[in-house]
């Protein structure tokens, strides 16, 4: 029995521990099982826990029923994604809120480059489903993660569609992995996952697509991406509340513009008008916005650059590419390069667009 997931299933579990106090708690102990494992007083003395957090963990003797979740999450293969995990969507722990543990059926790279949510009502216009191909097939060659919630409408329409573009598609849903709603969606779920997309839910199994998840999930829709695209959606309903999450998480949000008198399009024209969205026509809009044409372009010409490197400069370049950032004496003791011939080759790289100096002897990747 996996011993790690057992503790992870079950600070899920504990009363009074929800994702706040366990990203806290992550933070702080590294796994759940340390967080188990720790003293009462050490407990305590977190900021956001207190004594009656910390008992409630120290209190906590239902680990044997998490077995049962362990047996249909190997069962169907499903893989359970903790915090402190490496393929955890790391966008989500900017959030303050991230999900303490997540269940996911796909192959798709959660943490890939570019990311977007479409989003919009379940009962589209043609207009909207228009817009919604036209975008993501602006978007196809950029590759994104194509990320929305598998409802009627326009969810569908952007899954649909992007497997039809060979882009990877992950539905987020607010229920468990043991069903899938509305099950009319059931062929395109297996197909999303079968094209390199998935399925991904906060869940266990036996939860109910009930109305207090949604929100839920949306946060989730939300916080994973770096831009959410509002289609068509009324001044109420999931995509504003997904919106306006997405806004609150500084993340960008773009909404098609409609006629005023067109309560499908109401939610968007607020949006814009609020200032919470940007205005978009096209998904070309979205590219020039994101700055993903310059990101290729710059990625393409240090590709070109680094051809031509010394051996030297290729070992400073691969040491900056896995850091964000390096202090010059940290590029010597790991570059095993001597201190003159490092300088020589920053400075080169640096005369050459490569790298940039920062203060403090600090240097980094253009």
């Amino acid at each position: 029995m996996n011993t790690d997931l057992i503790y992870q299933l079950a600070l899920t579990q504990v009363p009074y521990i929800g994702n706040v106090q366990a990203k806290l708690l992550a933070e702080e102990f590294g796994t759940a099982e340390a967080i188990f494992k720790a003293k009462k007083s050490t407990l305590e003395k977190i900021e956001g826990i207190g004594e009656v957090r910390a008992s409630s963990i120290k209190k906590f003797d239902g680990f044997a029923e998490q077995e049962q979740e362990i047996s249909f999450i190997e069962k169907y293969k499903i893989k359970p994604l903790f915090l402190t995990a490496d393929d955890y969507p790391k966008r989500l722990l900017h959030c303050y809120d991230p999900p303490t543990l997540l269940f996911y059926r796909g192959t798709a790279n959660l943490n890939t480059s570019k990311i977007i949510s479409i989003i919009g009502t379940r009962s589209n216009s043609d207009y909207g489903k228009m817009m919604t191909e036209k975008i993501l097939a602006s978007l196809a060659p950029h590759q994104p993660l194509v990320v929305s919630g598998l409802a009627y409408g326009i969810d569908a329409i952007a899954h649909k569609y992007s497997v039809k573009q060979q882009l990877p598609t992950v539905a987020v849903l607010a229920h468990g992995l043991d069903k899938i709603y509305p099950p009319q969606h059931t062929a395109l779920a297996k197909e999303m996952i079968a094209e390199g997309g998935g399925i991904l839910t906060e869940f266990r199994k036996d939860t109910k697509p009930d109305r207090h998840n949604f929100p839920e999930r949306n946060r989730i829709v939300a916080g994973m991406c770096d831009a959410t695209i509002v289609i068509e959606t009324g001044i109420k309903g999931g995509s504003m509340i997904t919106a306006n999450l997405a806004y609150s998480y500084n993340r960008d949000v773009f909404a098609i513009p409609g006629k005023t008198t067109d309560s499908k399009s109401e939610g968007c024209n607020y949006l814009i008008q609020s200032n919470k969205a940007v205005l978009i026509r096209n998904g070309e809009d979205i590219i020039e916005q994101m700055n993903w044409e310059e990101k290729q372009k710059k990625k393409t010409i240090q590709k070109q650059l680094f051809v031509d490197l010394t051996e030297d400069e290729k070992m400073i370049a691969q040491l900056l590419q896995k850091q964000e950032q390096m202090h010059i004496d940290e590029i010597n003791l790991q570059s095993n390069i001597n201190s003159s011939a490092v300088s020589t080759a920053l400075l080169m790289m640096e005369m050459n667009g490569l790298v940039k100096s920062l203060p403090g002897k600090i240097y980094k990747l253009s």
